[in-house]
């Protein structure tokens, strides 16, 4: 994510790290939640936000002058519903009496639908006798802009109107400096005792052995007040939307072994979550909460990762970037024509080009990996028509890699920030102090970044393949591109005495000799040949790389080398899995199945969530991974690292052209026996696959075949 955010307190959903309290958020759409394991918002990074605003930053209920006890909270497998337990302390004198403690059971029940916040609160009374219980909301809305949240500071802001109450209601209103005037509106089914604009009194009789509900919602716009009949019926269409997407595409099963499988579910709920249905399709949103909008790394990666499971996400992911394609230059956006966008944000600091990211293209890699999955794409699925309606997008992207991707001339995409505003590096180690060279040195621009060629190469080479049929006569052209691209970067980037390839080029030509896992990205793309690929596998399985949870983003020993840090030396699945799925390219398995493995051990300590990274101490046996404690949690390239591992373990391809599903050495997990594949099409036929040991070796079985298709075990 980008090097403005990497130190800035980033909590996700039902994650507690030493010294925090315990953060908990949903999604649905373009809005989401965070609050605290109560379900309070109390204005430091927590809050309802829609379109990078926050709409709703206080909402903290009490009950009888005091915040109830805590019993769990949690959010539900689907990450539909939050839910808090509580009970009463002791509550103040009622008409001479008092309720002693833990008589009251308070459930706080929450969910998102269409931009608007739902919520329950169940009032039962388990004591002897009837209770009255002072029930209270404070809150407030100050529509900060999520960049304002995130910590940075502004020279002055638009005006916020004070609130006014209606009844059961009361509205929220402030004017930005753009002239835009921001709306919300927080609604009660019950008519409090005493409201104003910060706060709502309730006094409710619960008599013994009886329940009460108060239902509660917030939006953008003005609402009649809430009740059960409305509850219902928007919990139902949420859970049946967020069902939905889980069920897009193929699935994957383990045996009966309740852990695994709930891993897979929680890394597709996770998601289904952060997919949101776009006009232009679905889109894998970055992570929740704080990277809720469409990034085009993440969504290019997240999207090829599911590639081979559900390519509906794929297609999504190149309409809308498609549609967002550069087309002028600009020093603070970061952009020249055909280039492909980083983020996009809403609210007023970025209308107000107060930052940069309202639609900002600083990524030196993304407009690689947008041809380069089009490519892959068009495998998988034989979707040319797809094609032919990106195919100008496709050939723009083409020019900005040949004219403007290509700063020096030299035949490697390099990257520059053209303002101080912007991204300093810009692969996806993007935080300041990320690239260096062997002696721990940053360097000049422009920089050519190792991972970035093999993308490069990857493109050239999709672009090419697709040209051949389509017919476009430029084909070759672009084929002897990515031979040109292979060349260069075995010429310049190897280091024989290493026997591994720098992570970078400086602008002067020089190799940034830093041993870092960017070598994997390579040989996910296929660049090297298989005698450097064999010697980068042996090193990235080293000691020195690999902790047991999975492989570092940099080598122990090298300079700048810390587990701690955010890029040198910690660990993140995505990164993991490409790497694990670069050395499965060359025919590296048993040692993928052994990382699946730990990454799953991993999973299974965070409540089988993956994070976004976690730091690279090596595995102790008998001690959990060591958190970050600022990591995003869901993140979109955590949770589809699973299912990429899973592909490479497999050896699986699909050739949509052939109509073949190929599995090459095929390798499952120690203690894994079985796994079944369901539902996977592939034009208009479709199969279950069956794997199982059979001899000490994995076999596939074909179930339930329609149409026609081909699946072949390969030794």
């Amino acid at each position: 994510m980008d090097d403005a955010y990497s130190t800035q307190l980033t909590a996700g959903e039902t994650v507690e790290t030493s010294g925090l309290e315990q953060l908990n958020a949903l999604k649905e759409g373009d809005a989401f939640l965070v609050a605290d394991g109560w379900g309070d918002m109390k204005g430091g990074a927590d809050g309802l936000f829609t379109d990078d605003t926050r709409y709703l930053s206080r909402f903290v209920m009490t009950a009888g002058l005091a915040r109830p006890s805590k019993l769990s909270s949690g959010v539900s497998q689907d990450n539909v519903f939050f839910s808090c337990h509580t009970t009463n302390r002791p509550l103040p004198p009622m008409g001479g009496r008092s309720a002693p403690a833990g008589v009251l059971h308070l459930e706080r029940r929450r969910f998102l639908w269409r931009n608007r916040m739902f919520e329950r609160v169940q009032m039962v009374n388990h004591g002897v006798e009837d209770i009255l219980l002072p029930l209270a909301f404070d809150f407030g809305a100050d529509f900060a802009d999520i960049f304002q949240v995130r910590g940075t500071p502004r020279a002055r802001r638009g005006t916020l109107h004070a609130p006014s109450t209606d009844g059961r209601r009361v509205q929220f209103r402030y004017t930005g400096l753009d002239d835009v005037e921001r709306r919300s509106c927080l609604a009660f089914s019950e008519p409090p005792a005493r409201l104003t604009g910060q706060r709502a009194e309730f006094m409710f009789s619960l008599p013994k052995g009886k329940s009460v509900d108060l239902y509660i919602e917030c939006g953008l716009d003005a609402c009649e007040p809430p009740d059960a009949d409305r509850w219902r019926l928007n919990a139902i269409q949420a859970r049946l939307a967020m069902r939905a997407k889980r069920r897009r595409g193929a699935t994957v099963r383990g045996p009966r072994s309740p852990r695994f499988n709930d891993w897979l579910d929680q890394s597709r709920a996770d998601m289904a979550l952060l997919t949101t249905d776009l006009p232009t399709g679905p889109y894998p949103y970055a992570g929740t909460p704080w990277f809720s909008t469409p990034f085009g790394r993440d969504g290019l990666i997240s999207a090829w990762q599911m590639l081979w499971l559900d390519p509906s996400l794929a297609k999504g992911v190149l309409t809308y970037l498609a549609s967002r394609q550069a087309t002028e230059t600009s020093r603070f956006q970061d952009s020249q024509p055909g280039k492909i966008m980083h983020e996009t944000r809403g609210g007023e600091m970025s209308a107000l080009h107060e930052v940069p990211f309202g639609l900002y293209y600083g990524g030196v890699d993304t407009t690689c990996l947008f041809v380069a999955l089009a490519g892959a794409y068009a495998r998988r699925t034989g979707d040319l028509d797809l094609i032919r309606t990106l195919w100008p997008n496709l050939i723009a992207a083409a020019g900005w890699m040949r004219d403007y991707g290509d700063s020096n001339g030299d035949g490697l995409i390099d990257y520059q920030r053209g303002a101080d505003t912007g991204l300093s590096n810009q692969g996806w180690k993007d935080s300041e102090d990320s690239i260096f060279d062997s002696e721990g040195r940053f360097p000049k621009g422009p920089v050519a970044l190792l991972e970035v060629q093999g993308y490069a190469f990857a493109a050239w080479k999709a672009l090419a393949d697709l040209g051949e049929r389509l017919h476009d006569g430029r084909a070759p052209e672009w084929r002897m591109r990515a031979e040109q691209v292979r060349a260069l970067v075995e010429d310049l980037f190897w280091m024989e005495d290493q026997g591994f390839y720098a992570v970078a080029l400086d602008g002067d030509g020089r190799q940034c000799g830093a041993i870092a896992s960017n070598a994997g990205h390579l040989l996910f793309t296929g660049l090297p040949s298989p005698e450097r690929a064999r010697l980068v596998t042996r090193r990235l399985l080293g000691a020195e790389f690999r902790t047991g949870w999975g492989i570092r983003t940099l080598e122990l020993g090298q300079p700048r080398f810390n587990p701690m840090s955010y890029h040198n030396g910690s660990v993140w699945p995505h990164d993991t899995a490409m790497a694990a799925a670069g050395m499965a390219a060359y025919g590296e398995r048993d040692a993928v199945a052994e990382i699946l493995a730990e990454i799953y051990a991993a999973a299974a300590h965070f409540h089988l969530r993956l994070p976004e990274l976690f730091c690279g101490f090596p595995r102790v046996a008998g001690e959990p991974p060591i958190a970050y404690p600022v990591a995003c949690l869901p993140q979109a390239w955590a949770a589809g690292s699973v299912f990429l591992m899973l592909q490479a373990a497999l050896g699986l391809s699909i050739d949509a052209w052939t109509g073949t599903i190929d599995l090459t050495d095929p390798v499952l997990p120690a203690g894994l026996q079985t796994l079944k594949i369901q539902g996977l099409r592939v034009g208009d036929a479709s199969v279950d696959i069956d794997i199982q040991h059979v001899d000490g070796r994995a076999v596939a079985v074909p179930k339930r075949k329609q149409g026609r298709l081909a699946i072949r075990t390969l030794r």
